[in-house]
């Protein structure tokens, strides 16, 4: 087993991945086989999502081969695409609040990327997890309650997410 990446490797690693990929200097099977090594751990998947996510080499829709890499690891996927919906929903809200709309924006892009992720690879267990965390929000109670709080959204924040989690169903 190989050993897992710091999260600044993990950076580094995508940024040369996403290049490569801009660039066409790399095949389906490389693409699908260096995202699949990264989303092997948390620290790995994070690195990842951080990178696509910003980064100004999106493609619409995503590739094949990213997709299939991704349902490889469902667990660790599932997890980091809805905080990062709930996350970058957020955010978006606060950097508004902060008269910010450079940041707010990005925010927004990274919204809207997180979505189509989620609603092109469609995991039941995705779509568990959206419903935990809506239910967590209705009800004030639940299995995101802790990621909740430690990020301090207040009801606006928790609203926002509600819609953006209905975003992906409506568009599912």
């Amino acid at each position: 087993m190989t050993p897992e990446l710091s999260f600044e490797a993990a950076l580094a690693t995508s940024q040369t991945l996403l290049t490569g990929m801009a660039e066409q200097t790399l095949s389906a099977d490389q693409i699908h086989e260096q995202v699949a090594r990264l989303v092997q751990s948390e620290t790995g998947a994070r690195g990842f999502f951080v990178t696509y996510l910003t980064g100004l080499d999106w493609l619409e829709p995503p590739p094949a081969s990213i997709l299939q890499a991704l349902v490889q690891s469902p667990e660790i996927v599932s997890e980091l695409l809805v905080k990062n919906l709930a996350m970058a929903t957020a955010m978006a809200l606060t950097h508004r609040r902060h008269q910010d709309e450079g940041n707010a924006q990005g925010s927004d892009q990274v919204q809207r990327r997180t979505q189509a992720l989620l609603q092109a690879l469609a995991l039941p267990l995705m779509q568990e997890k959206l419903q935990q965390l809506a239910q967590t929000i209705e009800q004030q109670t639940g299995a995101y309650q802790d990621f909740l709080e430690r990020w301090g959204y207040d009801p606006e924040q928790k609203q926002a997410i509600l819609q953006a989690i209905a975003q992906v169903g409506a568009n599912a």
